[in-house]
């Protein structure tokens, strides 16, 4: 596998990246990432453990106040020609991430990387623009102004389905407004976090200020989140992991970021353009094979489109290329792992008691039959209430339910614990508006599902989680306020003063 990305060779020296240098991990136990696409070994390294978490806290710890001290000015500039050498190494970003995590390779080139340096663009920018309030006199005699500033080491917890996207929504804000941070990558797919990291100190990015650690979630992840020097934690993820994280961050009164499941609804309305939903559906669907928390997992169609819709989407499924992600013509690779395949296919069979899988609900045989590959799934006439409604599948499934009037609809479509992303397709302004206003979740598209850009933020609603990724409001949520008021006057004691001393 030596031709699609030599992670042994340039990885030699461990997947714990500290101080600006590659290390081994103390834990003890080695782990293998594995290609799903053909169940063969790529690399293999040693585990980070505790005391590998405590160098690199204590090495973002030293990097810290260098780094705060840097003008916005030049933090702005260390991340443009990060952003330079990123596009620079562009393939090999993209080989690297369709390696380890199955996505097909055009989906790499033409959006996991691209959407990579246009987010460190983005922060390039918005570093320059830590702004507090303007001066104003509130109190009497006294100015008051607001300074943002950073907050200090960030702890940060990433996720397998998109480890490249995720390490840089993580990494980019927190080090734009002057944080320093150890981010602990899956470690199932921590290659790209790597190449990341040595990215950022080709371009000038000082030492220590961006840190790797690669261990188990339980062990690794655990000690990050409960160090005493991290002050803030950020983790992308599912809720169940979500609610722990929570419960240790909570211990230390750490500042908490949390970008947890979705079950993103899918509502088509009578007057939408069929053609056009039927395709989303499809891709929105089936993007990262499924494993997508803003994924179209639910659609909901108004009766009179019902049986066409069906029709239609399972048809179009059927002509989706399943194969090596490496190959030009493939629309949709594996499965992270073989687990997770096992797991989506659990859920669909179990989904055979009570709906109809109109298509795909296997694993494809012949030359992909070592892989971790499963086919596009279309469920229809499931129960609101059911499994493969209410819970992350986590794969190449959408689940299909009829709808009477718009208030069910929009109803049903809020009706799981779930509110990261939405999308209504429809016709009519006003049902658009509605759907906008009333439907529960982080980003509603209209006659679209999963687009996003750097500028405008992501996160969810109810156990979705809180706080945004990307955008201003993200890079707000790595600094902390502070209130500075002044005295103008020369007076030794304040009127004020006379509540505590009397006055005489």
């Amino acid at each position: 596998m030596q031709d699609r990305f030599p992670a042994q060779q340039l990885f030699a020296e461990g997947a714990q990246y500290i101080d600006g240098r590659l290390a081994g991990g103390d834990s003890g136990r080695a782990h293998a990432v594995i290609d799903p696409a053909t169940g063969e070994e790529v690399y293999t390294y040693d585990l980070a453990g505790t005391d590998t978490v405590d160098a690199a806290v204590a090495a973002a710890r030293t990097a810290f106040p260098g780094w705060a001290g840097a003008t916005p000015g030049e933090r702005s500039d260390a991340l443009h020609r990060f952003a330079a050498v990123l596009a620079d190494r562009a393939d090999e970003f993209a080989r690297a991430e369709s390696l380890q995590c199955g996505k097909p390779l055009k989906l790499t080139r033409e959006f996991d990387v691209p959407g990579t340096i246009d987010n460190t663009a983005f922060f390039a920018g918005a570093a320059r623009h830590l702004a507090g309030q303007s001066a104003g006199e509130y109190s009497g005699d006294h100015t008051s102004y607001v300074r943002r500033e950073p907050i200090g080491v960030v702890g940060s917890i990433a996720p397998w389905n998109y480890p490249l996207q995720m390490a840089a929504w993580k990494i980019l804000p927190a080090i734009a407004a002057g944080n320093t941070i150890v981010l602990k990558p899956a470690e199932l797919t921590p290659l790209t976090s790597l190449l990341f990291a040595r990215a950022a100190s080709e371009a000038g990015i000082p030492d220590g200020v961006i840190n790797i650690v690669t261990g188990t979630g339980r062990e690794a992840g655990e000690h990050l989140v409960g160090h005493r020097d991290v002050v803030m934690t950020s983790f992308t993820g599912s809720t169940a992991v979500g609610r722990r994280v929570a419960e240790l961050a909570t211990a230390t009164v750490k500042r908490l970021h949390l970008e947890l499941g979705g079950k993103a609804p899918f509502v088509v309305f009578e007057d939408a353009d069929l053609e056009a939903a039927v395709h989303g559906a499809v891709a929105g669907s089936l993007i990262n094979t499924g494993q997508d928390c803003t994924a179209a997992t639910r659609a909901y169609v108004q009766r009179p489109l019902y049986e066409a819709f069906v029709e239609r989407t399972a048809a179009l499924m059927e002509t989706v290329r399943v194969g090596d992600p490496f190959a030009a013509g493939t629309d949709l690779g594996p499965l992270v792992s073989h687990a997770q395949r096992d797991r989506v296919a659990a859920f669909v069979d179990r989904a055979r008691g009570y709906a109809r899988v109109v298509t795909g609900g296997e694993a494809p045989q012949g030359e992909l039959k070592n892989g971790a590959y499963y086919l596009p799934t279309l469920i229809a006439d499931a129960a609101q209430d059911s499994e493969a409604v209410q819970s992350e599948i986590f794969g190449p499934v959408l689940v299909v339910l009829p709808f009477d009037t718009d208030e069910e609809g929009i109803r049903l479509a809020n009706d799981t614990p779930y509110g990261l992303a939405a999308s209504a397709w429809t016709r009519d302004v006003f049902r658009a508006n509605r759907a906008t206003r009333e439907i529960k979740a982080g980003c509603v598209w209209i006659n679209d599902h999963i687009p996003i850009i750097s500028e405008m933020p992501h996160g969810g609603y109810k156990a979705s989680g809180f706080g945004k990724d990307m955008s201003a409001y993200s890079f707000e949520e790595y600094t902390q306020v502070k209130h500075v008021m002044f005295d103008n006057t020369a007076v030794a004691r304040k009127p004020w003063h006379r509540t505590v001393f009397g006055d005489s």
